[in-house]
């Protein structure tokens, strides 16, 4: 089932109310059950709230840890709407909603909360063919994509680290747009732990138990280079996404030993130190052989045949997800440059042995809009 569970399931629901009553039970046959504690429980602290506006989205750099939680619903937009109106009534809702003024979130904190819109080729299109993301994403193989799974016109991503927040800011969004956007699929994902790559940076282990996201334009200049657009002016401070679900086979992968899996990423499973020697943050030396002539980084390896300098294009910054049911993962990435992505996989696609355990089942790439404020809102640049 790859569309996010509108309700809880029961299992889930008996999962923590069991939990819970076999916690009261333990406390109520304990030594000190007559006694009132009268210490207030403890509480996590709510992650610092993300500013909505400014002169990108936030949910692609800010924060800079991807929140443990995330949604991403695509969508059409009815053919007669104006996307104008519709965008901006979006960034009101975006606005309320993680200020926490919006009475849906039902006294939950937005914390950490940041939407993230996007809108698809066609509608960038209507605002001028030769715009950066008026072009649809090419077909690749290892594709198994139904109708409703590729493309689309409007991209919500909702990122939290509260998950109870994540479906009720999707169901007020959805409701703010009413019936003038229809859905196709959308996704449910979540991070794993976060290891350290580098100072201040972090990347999340995936399914099949590797790093995810070490490589990427981190650097405020890098990003200036490789991440936002500069121009035309109705898109700066905009960016390219692109989404790719996939399912992975990770019975098969875990059948390998590690050296197996190793040589498939081309890093080390444990610290994700490149094959060919340095740090988790070093780039790979694909010329660094052994004694005896083979590379150290197979000519197949992953980070060899997606590596941005061998292909020729910039950095991608990447905000991955992993799924279940079946499991897989959530990719996306953010570039300023369409052929960033479509080079790199189309490299991947002619020898790359981490492919054999992927297949793709939904695909779409969106103008994330730039940023937004109560004077600008969300859209106008583009549509007035």
């Amino acid at each position: 089932m790859h569309r996010a569970d509108r309700h809880p399931s029961r299992r889930a629901f008996l999962d923590v109310t069991g939990a819970t009553v076999a916690a009261g039970l333990v406390a109520g046959c304990s030594p000190d059950s007559g006694r009132a504690d009268r210490r207030a429980p403890s509480a996590a602290a709510t992650p610092a709230t993300v500013a909505a506006t400014g002169r990108h989205q936030a949910g692609v750099t800010l924060p800079r840890t991807a929140q443990r939680n995330l949604v991403a619903v695509v969508a059409d937009v009815d053919s007669a709407v104006a996307p104008g109106p519709l965008l901006a009534d979006l960034g009101e809702a975006v606005r309320s909603l993680t200020s926490g003024a919006d009475p849906r979130l039902s006294g939950l904190l937005p914390g950490d909360l940041t939407v993230t819109v996007g809108v698809g080729p066609r509608l960038v299109r209507t605002a001028g063919s030769a715009l950066p993301g008026a072009v649809d994403l090419p077909r690749f193989s290892r594709e198994r994509i139904a109708g409703r799974a590729l493309g689309g016109d409007l991209l919500m991503q909702i990122c939290a680290s509260d998950a109870l927040l994540v479906p009720v800011v999707v169901a007020a969004l959805l409701d703010r747009a009413g019936d003038r956007i229809r859905e196709r699929w959308r996704q449910a994902g979540r991070r794993g732990a976060e290891v350290p790559v580098a100072e201040g940076l972090t990347a999340p282990r995936n399914l099949l138990g590797f790093i995810d996201g070490i490589v990427g334009p981190h650097t405020t200049a890098e990003q200036e280079r490789d991440l936002w657009l500069a121009g035309p002016a109705a898109v700066a401070g905009g960016t390219l996404a692109v989404l790719r679900r996939m399912e992975l086979d990770v019975t098969r992968f875990a059948a390998l030993s590690v050296a197996e899996q190793e040589a498939v990423f081309g890093r080390r499973r444990g610290s994700g130190v490149p094959l060919s020697g340095g740090t988790v943050a070093s780039g790979p030396q694909l010329g660094a052989k052994t004694p005896d002539g083979r590379y150290l980084v197979p000519v197949d390896a992953h980070v060899r045949r997606a590596n941005p300098t061998a292909v020729g294009v910039g950095h991608m910054l990447r905000r991955s997800y992993s799924t279940d049911e079946p499991p897989g993962l959530l990719f996306i990435s953010f570039q300023n440059d369409l052929r960033t992505f479509t080079a790199t996989l189309s490299r991947m696609d002619a020898s790359d042995a981490l492919l054999p355990f992927t297949t793709t089942t939904a695909s779409a790439t969106f103008l994330v809009l730039p940023g937004f404020d109560r004077r600008r809102p969300l859209g106008s640049p583009l549509f007035g």
